[in-house]
């Protein structure tokens, strides 16, 4: 099968659609298939090793999210390259750029498309001028206009399934989790750990309690940090290793310096996906104190390294994250210090609890991962082919847009040109 997905992120950018599209990608192609990514350019990109899977238009940083980048050239070239290519179907995994050429370019040649929506966008509504341009309503409507093309769409979890039936969203969907690499997270090297902590100041005998992400908002690390006070009056040597980076850093950098913090909490700042593992290592226990989280994959990475989860109940872990067997859950921020202080106190509690978190993240290993993607593609492919042998789909080309995102792609790309950004020249 011929594959074509479409998105505005993918390595060596690092987020947790990144992540995924990796690992299908991957999987997919370890099954035979062939896999074309078509995404936006990146200044650090490997584009010698990418030749002739990867290809990349032309792009600027999104205007709100300046980490993340939105393509605004280039759209005829890619319409006539995938005309040559002979896709069998095209999966998106962004609701803008990349998004809107994919569902295009599915009309314009009859293929069968699918999407994946990765992100609930109502818990990120503070990063368009705080909430005052788009309400919850506009993007409900948003959503249901650019998801009800598709003939699938596929969510991680099924709290993303929920939140799009509630948008009025009834299309034939697939809950498929993402899988993890588990072979990625297996021990390393004694020495490797024993260096990385004398890099970042941690004392051998030190109780690491790990957080690892993107340092934004909506990801409540704040939480935590004003959870560790309480943690080192009782374990003086705890630390707190926060591995990410992101729009908030040195707002919480500031809080941990009011806070008097400076000695039990470090921030690394990025790191490169190859080296992931390795920070693993370092925790006696993983924690997260977000709840806006669509596939959850740092727990099963945690998991899989076979540390102890901690994290905020919400439905987006349920059947998965169980409190006191394979994780320990908590319902409000303060009552984090103390479960984070019994965990540490309880290390054969700790350890069982990882132990039964390591099973249970086999069941969704990145081979299950692929397996379960390729069923989906191949259920897709028959129902489209059925209702075109039956004329229930139509067979001339037409131009699908969402208005809203259409507005908001049109409004990043108008004020970076303006600021004529040095990124884009670059690329």
């Amino acid at each position: 099968m011929n594959i074509g997905i479409f998105t505005d992120t993918y390595s060596p950018q690092i987020s947790g659609v990144a992540t995924s599209i990796m690992i299908m990608e991957n999987e997919l192609k370890k099954q035979g298939h062939t896999v074309y990514i078509f995404t936006t350019t990146d200044p650090n990109a490997d584009r010698k090793s990418e030749e002739g899977r990867v290809f990349r238009l032309p792009s600027i940083p999104f205007i709100f999210f300046p980490e993340r980048r939105v393509a605004f050239a280039g759209m005829n070239k890619f319409i006539k390259l995938v005309g040559r290519l002979n896709l069998d179907i095209i999966h998106t995994h962004t609701e803008f750029s990349l998004g809107l050429l994919g569902k295009r370019i599915a009309k314009k040649y009859n293929i069968p498309s699918i999407h994946t929506y990765h992100t609930m966008y109502v818990d990120y509504l503070h990063y368009i001028a705080k909430g005052k341009i788009l309400t919850p309503s506009m993007v409900g409507k948003m959503t249901k206009s650019f998801c009800d093309s598709y003939d699938a769409i596929i969510t991680p979890t099924a709290k993303v399934r929920h939140h799009l039936e509630e948008q009025g969203i009834h299309k034939l969907m697939y809950t498929i989790p993402t899988g993890t690499d588990i072979s990625s997270f297996a021990p390393v090297e004694k020495q490797r750990i024993i260096d990385l902590k004398k890099s970042l100041g941690i004392g051998m005998n030190d109780a690491v309690i790990l957080s690892l992400g993107r340092i934004a908002q909506e990801k409540n690390i704040d939480a935590i940090i004003h959870a560790m006070p309480e943690v080192i009056q009782a374990t003086p040597n705890a630390k707190l290793v926060i591995v990410g980076d992101g729009p908030v850093r040195r707002d919480l950098e500031k809080l941990v310096e009011a806070k008097q913090l400076k000695n039990n909490v470090i921030f690394t700042g990025a790191v490169d996906w190859e080296n992931i593992s390795l920070y693993y290592q370092l925790g006696d226990l993983f924690v997260s104190a977000s709840t806006t989280e669509t596939q959850g994959l740092t727990y099963a990475e945690a998991m899989a390294a076979s540390l102890p989860v901690v994290a905020k109940r919400d439905e987006s872990i349920e059947g998965f994250l169980t409190d006191k067997e394979t994780a320990f859950l908590f319902d409000k921020d303060v009552e984090l210090a103390g479960l984070l202080i019994q965990i540490l106190s309880d290390k054969n509690t700790a350890t069982l609890v990882a132990s039964n978190g390591r099973v249970k993240v086999e069941s969704i290993s990145a081979d299950q991962f692929g397996l379960n993607i390729e069923s989906t593609y191949n259920e897709v492919c028959e129902i489209y082919r059925v209702k075109r042998q039956n004329g229930t789909i139509k067979t001339k080309p037409t131009l699908i847009k969402s208005k809203i995102a259409s507005q908001v792609f049109s409004l990043s790309s108008s004020a970076h040109v303006h600021r004529k950004e040095r990124s884009s020249r670059r690329d």
